[in-house]
């Protein structure tokens, strides 16, 4: 079990006020069905044994589906690799295992802040809404351990729930960066999310049916959203802007591969495409094709 590499997909940038990384330990908050609660995962020395802690209404919840968080439904013996570079990631991540958070909406508020955006504005975006309309995470008083950091010393927030987030002033989401059309799909999804967490139980199509029957979450949205909510190995995100070319890279020295070419690529991989997608971005230099074109300008329009 490799904590960093598992739970790595559900922080949200360096500065996330929902999740903390600290030496052999991830801290996490969530807002539960049965209300927010503070997960602390750790590994035992022998990295076999897992140790868990939960504070909150919603303790008893997260304990209940940590080993589904953990990747205890996924199944890496799946996957077979059929590429030298697939099999060299593959071996050299053992520990990987695609976790299952059960919960939709808190994946997918933040996938759509990320939308046409770069991931310093969207991270930014979150962290302001969060800690402005979120909580103060659930938590012990004291560290619970040496060299641990307690919920609230690491300044932990709970997302808002949906009210809250249907409720944001426009005024907000603009000091936040936040365009109107991401904005009103926030607001849209909000206002449905009782219907949206029940695609957490889904198959991947009908819960892709479901995402996207809100005007404004599209294949990319619904994929990067199933693969933490569902733990999907096959939500494979098409409509991405360097996805494409970075598969058609490490597969095939394609790096102007399109959707079409990525899923002709990946068909080899099927029921296991997401996995695929997520070993190659971790093999690190040797997929990644040389930059032929400037970075997506940054902007603010918190600032206009």
């Amino acid at each position: 079990m490799d904590l960093g590499l598992t739970l790595g997909p559900l922080r949200r940038g360096p500065s996330d006020p929902t999740f903390r990384a600290t030496p052999g330990a991830v801290w996490r908050a969530t807002r539960t069905p049965a209300g927010p609660a503070t997960l602390r995962v750790a590994l035992r020395a022998t990295g076999r044994e897992v140790v868990a802690d939960a504070w909150g209404p919603g303790a008893d919840w997260v304990l209940d589906r940590l080993p589904e968080l953990l990747g205890s439904a996924d199944d890496p013996a799946a996957f077979v690799p059929r590429h030298r570079l697939l099999h060299a990631s593959h071996r050299r991540r053992p520990g990987l295992r695609l976790t299952r958070t059960g919960l939709v909406l808190e994946s997918l508020i933040p996938v759509v802040l990320e939308q046409k955006v770069t991931t310093d504005e969207a991270y930014r975006a979150w962290r302001r809404l969060v800690r402005q309309y979120g909580e103060p995470a659930p938590g012990p008083g004291p560290a619970p351990a040496p060299g641990a950091t307690s919920a609230r010393a690491a300044g932990l927030y709970v997302m808002p729930d949906a009210r809250t987030w249907a409720m944001v002033p426009s005024w907000d989401w603009h000091k936040a960066g936040v365009d109107a059309k991401r904005s009103a799909t926030i607001v849209r999804a909000a206002r449905v999310a009782a219907r949206l967490e029940e695609a957490a139980a889904m198959e991947l199509p009908a819960a892709t049916a479901r995402l996207q029957a809100v005007p404004g979450i599209g294949p990319w949205t619904s994929a990067e959203t199933l693969q933490r909510s569902n733990g999907d190995a096959d939500a494979l995100t098409t409509g991405d802007l360097h996805l494409p070319g970075i598969v058609g890279y490490a597969l095939a020295g394609n790096r102007d591969a399109d959707d079409a070419a990525m899923l002709e690529l990946l068909a080899p991989y099927a029921g296991q495409r997401h996995r695929a997608a997520r070993l190659i971005l971790l093999s690190g230099s040797a997929a990644i094709p040389p930059r032929r074109t400037p970075r997506m300008p940054r902007g603010d329009i918190g600032l206009l």
